[in-house]
């Protein structure tokens, strides 16, 4: 409403959900397009499916990676064409991410790290956790997760092998399954980081990241700006600039962590 819309009465908002399946994206598309819509708003494995499905239709995306690398803008200043969004670049924090989980268990001897692999953000995110792993000689087991069967078999793997803390990659796959795997994490106490606040709010131990729904608010403002006339190819990529650390204290005193006050000091936020 801060913008003049007001759903139902001077705007109508549709969603449509892939449920993780990818090949399921052209069709949804195809289905907005032969309406049309006026501007779709999308993740980035959507966007990519809307920018190969229209030119006129506008585009909005919100996104953990890098939309240049991902092809879905020229640059993020001049993002041309008919697609512009936000950017909270999520999968580059996996160093700070790996920093503050091994604070918080300095005695791991092997952390385990869940991602799927489906996307470049992906991969320079696994890549910058070995590399922090490798410095600080830590073994680390990669588990590439494709489904909800995947998350049960590497839990299972991460009790087998005496695992001492987990890091949860970025990504639509791990968000949508966040109940279940903080779930998990609790039932087999093991620590664990995940890349966002939706994750420590059912039940995580903690994130670090920025706000997802600070970057869906401001994707709702660039939709009021093109609803009101305004082209994306001139709105600017808007970019995260504030990272949270988001700390959740009834889960570490469900895990018996001992959680030292340097790590207290550094949260943006203690969920009690």
């Amino acid at each position: 409403m801060e913008s003049g819309f007001d759903e139902g009465q001077n705007v109508a908002i549709e969603f449509l959900y892939a449920d993780n399946q990818i090949d399921r994206l052209p069709g949804l598309v195809d289905e907005l397009v032969r309406r049309p819509v006026n501007v779709i708003v999308a993740n980035v494995l959507a966007a990519l499916a809307a920018k190969n499905a229209t030119t006129t239709i506008p585009i909005l995306f919100v996104t953990g990676s890098d939309p240049v690398k991902d092809g879905l803008v020229a640059s993020l200043n001049r993002p041309g064409g008919n697609i512009t969004g936000v950017s909270f670049v999520s999968g580059a924090l996996g160093t700070k991410r790996l920093e503050i989980l091994r604070q918080l268990t300095p005695n791991a001897k092997t952390i385990a790290m869940l991602v799927q692999l489906d996307a470049d953000e992906s991969v320079l995110e696994q890549r910058q956790v070995q590399a922090a792993a490798r410095a600080t000689d830590q073994q680390l087991i990669v588990f590439n997760v494709d489904s909800a069967a995947d998350i049960e078999n590497a839990f299972a793997t991460m009790v087998t092998r005496g695992v001492g803390a987990l890091y949860v990659g970025t990504g639509p796959f791990t968000t949508s399954h966040r109940e279940r795997l903080a779930e998990l994490a609790a039932r087999n106490a093991i620590p664990a980081m995940y890349p966002l606040r939706q994750f420590v709010a059912v039940g995580g131990l903690m994130s670090y990241g920025a706000s997802i729904n600070d970057a869906y608010r401001q994707a709702g403002i660039y939709a009021a700006r093109i609803l009101k006339g305004e082209r994306p190819a001139d709105l600017p990529v808007i970019q995260a600039t504030k990272f949270n650390f988001v700390f959740n204290l009834k889960a570490a005193k469900a895990l018996g962590l001992a959680v030292p006050e340097r790590v207290l000091s550094l949260a943006d936020e203690v969920i009690e």
